[in-house]
């Protein structure tokens, strides 16, 4: 069996963006319209359209657990809680493992990129990027989460 880490990582490879990597990784079960969650995360690329803000990676793992463990309900007011949680938790995994959440940060970058214009995906574009590994790390803090509470019967 594939792992979640695994399917992300070459979801990216494939040219997804960061988060629709992750989140696909997570969306395999063919309960959900793929092309409108991907269009629905695609925005977030590039720590938010390559603003180099919250890492990709980490803001389709936020979307992920929203799928997974999310609520509808606008007064429910303890799943709300229990969700954030889960988002401070993974957050802070995210950022134990890697140094941080922001994405220019996880880049070496200074500054905030300003060109809308995705890099080419290129070999070297790949050598020089951290993120398939990211997105790889982003799915597995999220799988390991799920498998925590399977093991403790939540």
């Amino acid at each position: 069996m594939t792992s979640r880490s695994e399917k992300a990582r070459q979801y990216f490879l494939d040219g997804y963006n960061c988060s629709q990597a992750v989140l696909l990784a997570f969306c395999d079960d063919g309960d959900l319209d793929k092309e409108t969650l991907l269009k629905a995360v695609s925005p977030f690329g590039g720590g938010m359209g390559r603003l180099r803000e919250v890492c990709g990676a980490v803001s389709g793992m936020f979307m992920a657990a929203g799928l997974i463990y999310g609520y509808a309900d606008p007064k429910a007011k303890i799943e709300k809680a229990d969700l954030y949680k889960k988002i401070q938790d993974l957050a802070a995994t995210s950022k134990a493992q890697n140094g941080s959440i922001i994405c220019r940060e996880l880049l070496g970058l200074s500054e905030k990129t300003s060109s809308p214009v995705p890099e080419e995906r290129t070999p070297d574009y790949y050598k020089k990027r951290p993120c398939a590994e990211l997105v790889a790390r982003a799915a597995g803090i999220l799988e390991e989460m799920i498998e925590q509470e399977k093991t403790a019967g939540k």
